[in-house]
């Protein structure tokens, strides 16, 4: 009984202290290039909630809070009046640019990390190019070996990831292909089986493709184009969601999200790396959107200061912020509601 609680609990905790990681790494990120700049950093704080344990040390203190979910680096100035020459406020623009995009581009670069761990660690370095068709494979009717993959619906194709990602955007069963085939450039319209998850019809894909040797060049240029996959998938996800492709109920919370993770755990080390980078490339790009709470927001305010030299002034900003937070935390709310349906389901 010891045993199976354990083999459900584990993923679940990988899961949560992954979240952690991101959470850390990202307050990292602000908290180091706020040293760099010489700013007055009062807190950094792993977890929230109650308080377990702390230490004052060069005028910082660190904290570790109850709750492993959450996080925070607390400026002297970021957020209320200061007349420290050392607080947030006083600095330069370019200085206070660096330190608010400096957590983001953390999150990016553990996910680029991650990526280069999980295709450093493969079998083969992957391709784009058709090794076979699956038996009874409908698109073995116009796709063939050694095809070589170059767009999918007019989207451009670097590795495998774009492959997978382009496939399951489709709407229907035919996908327009343009294929690189004994050397010449050649359009095809692909048909495919359709499969059914969660609500929607997605595409089986009924062939595999060749892996090659690694070297450390090519184990370089793939996690370079993969990581460039996972971020382009983002914003093409966005897309999707404008355009009315997926709704509210696809979209996953925390919740949501432990569970996700937690289920790639438990199919192997390939699909956690995978859904790992995923995450944490897709919290750092979102981040850096320009939506008031956010670090895009502070960033687009910093940006207008620095070309226009005019500031949204203190108690506006505030504000503004203020009713983006209650909105976010209001969507996440929704979105927490959902996975826990999901999940009842």
């Amino acid at each position: 009984m010891l045993s199976n609680f354990w083999n459900t609990a584990y993923p679940i905790i990988i899961a949560i202290l992954f979240f952690e990681l991101i959470i850390i790494v990202h307050e990292g990120g602000h908290f180091a290039a706020a040293r760099m700049m010489g700013i007055k950093v009062n807190e950094f704080s792993i977890g929230m909630g109650p308080k377990l344990f702390q230490i004052n040390k060069k005028g910082t203190k660190y904290t570790l809070r109850l709750i492993l979910f959450g996080g925070y680096c607390q400026m002297e100035g970021e957020d209320e009046e200061s007349d420290d020459d050392n607080s947030f406020a006083k600095k330069r623009v370019i200085q206070r640019i660096f330190v608010v995009a400096a957590g983001a581009v953390m999150n990016l670069i553990l996910g680029l990390l991650i990526t280069a761990i999980m295709v450093g660690t493969g079998d083969l370095v992957g391709t784009t190019r058709v090794a076979k068709m699956d038996d009874n494979a409908v698109s073995a009717s116009v796709l063939k070996p050694d095809d070589i993959i170059k767009s999918i619906d007019g989207v451009r194709v670097y590795c495998p990831s774009d492959i997978t990602t382009g496939l399951s955007r489709s709407a229907d069963n035919k996908i327009d292909m343009t294929v690189i085939r004994d050397g010449k450039e050649k359009k095809l319209v692909v048909p495919f089986d359709m499969e059914e998850y969660e609500g929607h019809n997605f595409i089986k894909m009924d062939f595999w493709l060749y892996g090659e040797d690694k070297t450390v060049g090519n184990v370089i240029v793939a996690s370079a184009k993969e990581w460039v996959s996972y971020a382009r998938t983002v914003f093409l996800s966005v897309h999707d969601i404008i355009v009315g492709r997926f709704g509210l109920s696809d979209l996953s919370g925390p919740v949501g999200t432990v569970s996700v993770v937690s289920s790639a755990v438990k199919s192997g080390m390939y699909s956690m790396l995978r859904i790992m980078a995923l995450l944490t490339i897709n919290i750092g790009l979102f981040n850096l959107f320009p939506i008031p709470a956010l670090d895009g927001w502070r960033l687009f305010l910093l940006i207008f200061e620095g070309l226009f030299k005019k500031t949204l002034p203190q108690k506006w900003e505030w504000a503004i912020n203020s009713v983006g937070l209650v909105l976010l935390l209001g969507f996440m709310s929704i979105i927490t509601f959902s996975d826990l349906t999901k999940l009842f389901r």
